[in-house]
């Protein structure tokens, strides 16, 4: 089963965060094997504001305490935390997605019926399914992590209207680097 998860830096935690990086790469390369897409989302300069991972899971139950046994969560540098069933539309690994290692991660939150849930034509993804309920049954909106020049035009990913909320963050590839923020 496959799973979206996106930590979100609790305000002023960048040092606690900081402090928490070795001992997040370690638990995440546990996980390796598992990661579909990972990396952290950015404000305008640079500063981490949460962290996405989307992988493969044997169940909801896998998925909860990897969410939540995360070192970082642990020490209380998360405000919260979206965790969701995930469908891998490309069939792919963002190592398996040549070229810039940034673009934005772009979240649309459902409601009513399905939306986007086929892969869209003309955009560069790295990563892009919907998010579903425990069970796989319900559709619950659409994630992506795609490359794009601006903002508005990662947006555009999604149709217009048929979300309650759309958000688009920076991000970049995570894992273990020599420099900057990763996750």
């Amino acid at each position: 089963m496959e799973f979206f998860c996106y930590h979100r830096d609790r305000p002023g935690s960048a040092a606690l965060r900081q402090e928490t990086l070795e001992a997040h790469w370690s638990y995440m390369d546990r996980y390796a094997a598992r990661m579909i897409a990972r990396g952290p989302t950015l404000a305008a300069d640079g500063t981490p504001t949460g962290s996405v991972h989307v992988l493969d899971l044997p169940d909801p139950a896998a998925a909860r305490a990897f969410a939540f046994d995360e070192p970082t969560y642990q020490a209380g540098g998360y405000r919260d935390v979206l965790l969701r069933r995930w469908r891998n539309v490309l069939g792919t690994t963002m190592g398996d997605s040549p070229g810039e290692p940034a673009g934005y991660l772009v979240l649309g939150l459902g409601e009513g019926a399905p939306a986007d849930v086929d892969r869209p034509d003309g955009h560069d993804l790295v990563a892009y399914g919907p998010l579903l309920s425990d069970d796989g049954a319900t559709w619950l909106g659409t994630a992506a992590l795609v490359r794009a020049a601006t903002p508005a035009a990662a947006r555009a990913l999604l149709t217009e209207d048929r979300y309650a909320a759309v958000e688009v963050h920076t991000w970049r590839f995570g894992g273990r680097v020599t420099a900057g923020p990763a996750t």
